[in-house]
């Protein structure tokens, strides 16, 4: 087993990976920023490195004060958590080049999935059905581009070749708007990812977002732990997620499941990962992958009993999977809550002290979180604070305990988001399950 890790992130996931390190025996160090040297993860880590100032540019995303970091204190591997550098393929080359372990896939295969464009054709030549759409980059050619647009039929939507986080995308519902969509949206690309390359699918009007979770060793094994519905969604971001997906039936996930893991052993993949769809009128359409650990793993780790974070470690460490297929058994129902430091209805950032955390409890309660009374949240990274998850035989007993862990919960100093899941968990629609994935903007008159 690797002997001690840098710990690459911040927040809740970084003290979920210190807690799964502690498990194992491993030592632990945490890498931060200036703003965040009183992160509670920090504080129990085994040693801490000062990597930069606030911006994620001169701290979290710099590459050689991180390695210098793990050289520093003789560290054996990185944990990326999510988010940051966790897809950043040169920065997996680099730790591994440098003689250290990236808790993560190989840097040509994020290389390969990260590209959306290159992850489709990876995923069409195995079999993975994927959204119609142009299955190259767009070129320059107006009147090609126009083509296209019409063949596939419109609406369409402009998608950024290296995005992510729900930015790099623009619907276009009629020709008159396509070129200008394209170049606006290479642009976006460019500037945000720089990467300027684009591509065009159908947009599909209804659709749900479903998501496998995938795990695979350095030794040819792949399982799938079944499906995700993360349809709950703002702007392309993910506010509710469940395990697993209501409606889907034993014989779909079978079928899907066994397409996902043919795809990710053929590719070499290894460690967790995910693969995501749309999935509209009984049908599943691959968009893309995240090669990481995903924000919404506990939900997984529920229903299943396998604590994803420790798997990643025991598979860096080289071990081979401990489960076959037919050990992964789907039990009872989990939901999983984004708990952010924004105003329940503007949706504006509220970062500043926190005057009372009182986490809730109860059975079948499990909280994320690295907040605690005194914790100043800083304005400077993204405003997820809290992760509530509850668990239930049924899916409304997941809500219930949910809803009543949402009535427990006190935060005190700052604003926080809780009102607005209360509000999603009352709607008879969303109780009922199976929403799209536009429901919730429909709902708060975003659409």
């Amino acid at each position: 087993m690797i002997d001690k890790v840098i710990i690459a992130n911040r927040g809740e996931i970084a003290l979920r990976v210190l807690r799964a390190c502690r498990e194992l025996g491993i030592k632990t160090v945490a890498v931060h920023s200036t703003a965040d040297a009183n992160l509670k993860h920090v504080l129990l880590a085994d040693e801490s490195v000062c990597i930069g100032p606030p911006p994620s540019a001169k701290s979290y995303l710099n590459m050689p004060s991180i390695i210098a970091a793990a050289e520093l204190t003789d560290a054996a591997a990185i944990h990326p958590g999510y988010g940051f550098l966790s897809e950043n393929a040169d920065f997996a080359e680099r730790v591994e080049k440098s003689g250290f372990v990236f808790i993560g896939p190989k840097a040509d295969t994020i290389r390969m999935m990260g590209d959306k464009v290159s992850a489709i054709k990876v995923m069409k030549s195995h079999g993975v059905p994927c959204v119609p759409g142009s299955g190259e980059p767009l070129g320059n050619d107006n009147d090609e581009n126009l083509r296209i647009a019409r063949d596939i039929g419109y609406p369409v939507i402009i998608k950024a070749s290296g995005g992510g986080g729900g930015r790099g995308m623009r619907v276009v519902h009629n020709p008159a708007a396509l070129l200008h969509s394209i170049n606006v949206t290479r642009s976006e690309a460019q500037a945000a990812f720089g990467n300027g390359q684009v591509y065009m699918e159908k947009f599909l009007e209804k659709p749900r977002h479903i998501e496998f979770q995938v795990i695979a060793d350095h030794h040819g094994n792949v399982i799938h732990l079944g499906e995700r519905d993360c349809s709950m969604q703002r702007r392309h971001q993910k506010v509710i997620e469940e395990a697993p997906a209501p409606g889907i039936t034993a014989a779909q996930r079978e079928k899907m499941g066994e397409r996902v893991v043919d795809a990710c052993r053929a590719v070499g993949y290894r460690s967790a990962g995910t693969l995501e769809f749309l999935y509209q009128d009984g049908e599943f359409y691959f968009i893309e992958m995240n090669t990481r650990i995903q924000v919404e793993h506990p939900v997984t780790e529920l229903i299943t009993g396998i604590d994803l974070v420790k798997t990643q470690l025991m598979i860096a460490a080289g071990e081979p999977l401990p489960w076959r297929q037919s050990d992964v058994v789907l039990r009872g129902h989990a939901l999983e809550c984004r708990i952010n430091a924004e105003d329940a209805k503007t949706f504006m950032p509220s970062p500043g002290p926190v005057r009372l955390w009182h986490a809730p409890g109860g059975p079948g309660i499990r909280v994320d979180s690295h907040m605690y009374s005194g914790y100043n949240v800083p304005p400077h990274y993204d405003s997820l604070v809290a992760k509530l998850i509850s668990y239930g035989d049924t899916r409304d007993t997941a809500i219930a305990r949910m809803r009543n862990a949402l009535a427990e919960m006190v935060v005190e100093g700052i604003k926080t988001n809780a009102a607005l899941h209360q509000e999603i968990l009352a709607h008879a629609a969303f109780q009922q399950g199976g929403l799209d994935i536009h429901y919730l903007e429909r709902r708060l008159g975003l659409k």
